[in-house]
Order: structure tokens, then sequence, then C-alpha cells
């Protein structure tokens, strides 16, 4: 004769059954304090701006180190985004690190482009803001040599600065995931199609190309991955380090920046349609483009998963320029997280050192 079961087998442990009620009711309480919470703050480590001209800001970040190294760094971002991805908060902030680490840290950021603006070309950026920066590192260093840095489209106009000017005061150059082959861009050769983008009229209608448009072209990127973002912010409301790393992470994704007309027609014109920086065969203010004049030291860091800037579309860059100390090395994370997150701590930053500290000297 068997023995009659329990009334409660087959069910729930009351006692997990309490702590996922009252995992639900902590979410909720964080939910709450989610979206009632203001902006993270970001971009905090001690800095002033040398330099202001409209949409160009250029800041001087204060040493953290009592020996820096002679060559200072030059940071250039990509014109769509601001730099506090460089410097996000303590202790996940590349610019912190490096000034630690005793580099002399210089950061070319962007305000959104006035309606004044709007006839900015790359001849702007390349012929006159880079230099115009490297110039006010310069004085403000007191040293003739200069190492840039720029991360996607801030590499791209780094390439063309340093295309442009081989002798210059640059004494190394390091590019973050930086396109070259645009026809490798697939989604967005697709979304700039000739056959249907008519370039043109948006700039002659709306001056500067607006966030909004931009915004929306990363997203078909990855339609999935805001609704993917949510669900796991969802499920981890209540891990604070999770939450604070999402919100800052997310209040950059979101201001984006409008970009200037003129400069957005030459990207769309001259880069996605006709691939001439690729080609070699793009002319900035009369000059021709050849990758093959940059023989500086060059470091390009390239993400395993970046669904932005895919590997085909970076990897001609070293094969194309002419410098017999060159060195790709492609680390684990997306766009983004390559060069901020935790996975950057461990990964990019330490590479950077030790890339740069044999060279700063």
């Amino acid at each position: 004769m068997s023995a009659t079961a329990p009334p409660t087998a087959g069910l729930p442990d009351p006692a997990s059954f309490r702590g996922e009620i009252e995992r639900a009711i902590q979410r909720n309480i964080k939910g709450l304090e989610f979206l009632t919470a203001g902006a993270p703050t970001v971009g905090t480590t001690p800095k002033e701006e040398i330099l202001r001209r409209g949409t160009l800001s250029l800041y001087h970040y204060h040493p953290m180190a009592d020996e820096v190294y002679r060559v200072p760094l030059l940071m250039v971002m990509a014109t769509t985004n601001r730099a506090y991805i460089f410097d996000l908060a303590p202790g996940q902030s590349m610019v912190e690190y490096l000034l630690k680490q005793g580099y002399d840290v210089y950061v070319m950021d962007w305000n959104p482009p006035r309606a004044d603006e709007k006839n900015l070309r790359f001849e702007d950026y390349v012929l006159d803001f880079i230099p115009d920066c490297v110039r006010h590192v310069q004085r403000a260093s007191g040293e003739e040599d200069v190492s840039v840095l720029g991360y996607c489209m801030g590499g791209v106009l780094t390439a063309m600065y340093a295309a442009t000017h081989p002798d210059g005061p640059a004494k190394n150059y390091v590019f973050f995931t930086t396109p070259i082959d645009f026809s490798q861009m697939k989604l967005f050769s697709s979304w700039s199609d000739r056959r249907y983008f008519d370039v043109d009229r948006l700039v002659d209608t709306l001056g500067n190309a607006p966030p909004e448009m931009l915004f929306s072209a990363f997203d078909l990127l990855r339609p999935a991955s805001r609704t993917a973002g949510i669900a796991q912010l969802w499920d981890k409301l209540d891990n604070d380090d999770f939450i604070k790393s999402y919100r800052m992470f997310d209040r950059w994704s979101n201001e984006m920046l409008p970009l200037a007309g003129e400069y957005f027609r030459q990207t769309v014109k001259e880069l996605m349609w006709e691939n001439r920086l690729y080609r070699n065969e793009l002319r900035i203010g009369g000059q021709r483009v050849d990758l093959g004049m940059i023989t500086k030291p060059v470091l390009h860091v390239l993400a395993q998963h970046d669904h932005i800037v895919p590997y085909d579309a970076a990897k001609p860059l070293i094969a194309g320029i002419g410098s017999k100390d060159k060195e790709e090395v492609v680390l684990k994370g997306g766009h983004v997280s390559v060069a901020a997150g935790m996975g950057a701590v461990k990964r990019l930053w330490p590479k950077l050192d030790s890339w740069l500290s044999e060279r700063s000297t």
C-alpha cells in the first residue's frame, strides 16, 4: 500500500516563492527610482576648456601623476557624439586611467553645430580644427610632438589629417574602430542608397542633419537591441552597479548631435557613395588624401562584435598606410564597450598604455 503524498508535493517551495515576491517588489521600487531619477552625472574628471570655436571645444585635463610622459595625447571624438564616453565616471573613465598612468590628456569635443555652421566641410575639420587643436596642445604642453587618437568617425578625420600632414607634429596615431572601406558598412550603404536617399534635398532644406534621423539610422543596425536592453534592464533593476552603468551609456547614446549639413553631404557622397577614402581618391582643399602617406607609428583597435563598423570596413587601414611601426588588435567587445565599460578597463586601456608608453618619451 503506497504512502499518501503530502499536500504540498509538486508545489513551489514557500521560501523560494516569498523570495520571488520580494524581488518583484524591489524591482518595482527600483523601477520607480529609475524613472524619476535625473540624468546621471558624467564627465567629472577635472578639466578646463582651453579653446572654443562654435561646434568645437578643446579640453585639457588636470594631471593626476607626479611624473608625466613628455608627449601629450590629443583625443578626437566622432562628430555625432559627446566625448564624455572617454570619461563616464570615476573608475570607468579612460581619461582618468590615462592621467593616473602619467599622460597629459587633451580631448576634442563637439557641441551641436549652429545654423550658421551648416557649411562646415571636411576641410574645416581636417585642415583647420584638428591643426588648431594640435597647436594649442603644443603651446599648453611646451612640446612639439603630439600623439593623436581618433574614435570611429573621429578616427576617419584623424586619418585624413595624418594623410594630409605627413610631416606634421603628430608623433603617433591611435585609431579606435575606424571605418575606411565604406562599401562594407552594409546597412548604412542601404540606408543611404543614392537611388532613394536625396541628400541634397535634405541638406538644402534643413541645413544641418537632425540627430533624430541619425539616431534612427543607428537603431536600424540592431532593431531588436532596444527591446532586449529594456528586458535586461527589468531583470537587473535590483543590481545597482548595472543600473548605474546602463543609465550612463543610455544617456550617451541618446545625446546624439546634429551634423553640419555640408559635412553630412560629403560623408554621404564622397565616402558612402564613391568610397573615395578607401580608393585614395578623396581630395580635401585640393590635396589628395593618400593613406600611404601615413608613416608615423599606428595602433588600430577593432571590436570583435562591432555592429556599427564591421571588421571588413576597418581592416584596410593598417594594410593601406605606409608606416613600418603599425599594429592591429581585435579585442572582445562591441563598438562602444570596447572603449568604455568594465571590459575596456581590463583589455583596451592596458593595451593602449603599453603601446603609448614606449612611444611617449
